[in-house]
């Protein structure tokens, strides 16, 4: 699975604007509804309840929302850089601003997990997220993730 086939560069948004963690899940949660034609109260509850089970702040101030939806055709992302990171409860106590959001149909099981690894992977790699934290031009971010091997 490509980047490519999950995301384009309209679903890359910097300079987001949140206070808590909550409030950014809510703008994820409109974002996604714009794209998928999902209900933007259903994705910010999924969301919610996946963060309920344990935060997807997986360290280094990044963060991988995720949640899976009946009525929803493909496996979609979100890239979000905020304007000024945030509490996210992540295992490394450390303040959040790199996020992808994922949705996935609910009977995806490969599908999502396969995306789940890819982004995983991207959020992982420190010399990609410092990059990703300078540069100002959604395609080019887009371009960057979109190529990462």
């Amino acid at each position: 699975m490509n980047i490519s086939e999950i995301m384009t560069e309209k679903n890359v948004f910097i300079g987001i604007k949140a206070n808590t963690k909550r409030e950014l899940l809510q703008i994820l949660a409109e974002h996604a509804a714009k794209i998928t034609g999902l209900d933007e109260r259903t994705i910010f509850d999924a969301f919610l309840e996946r963060e309920n089970l344990g935060s997807t702040g997986f360290g280094g101030g990044t963060a991988l929302p995720h949640g899976r939806f009946a009525n929803l055709d493909r496996v979609y992302a979100i890239f979000a850089r905020l304007a000024s990171p945030l509490d996210f409860d992540a295992i490394d106590d450390k303040p959040v601003d790199l996020v992808f959001a994922l949705l996935s149909p609910e009977n995806s099981g490969a599908d999502h997990l396969t995306a789940l690894a890819q982004l995983s992977r991207i959020l992982k790699d420190e010399s990609l997220c410092d990059r990703l934290r300078q540069m100002s031009n959604p395609l080019e971010i887009y371009a960057l993730i979109n190529n990462h091997e």
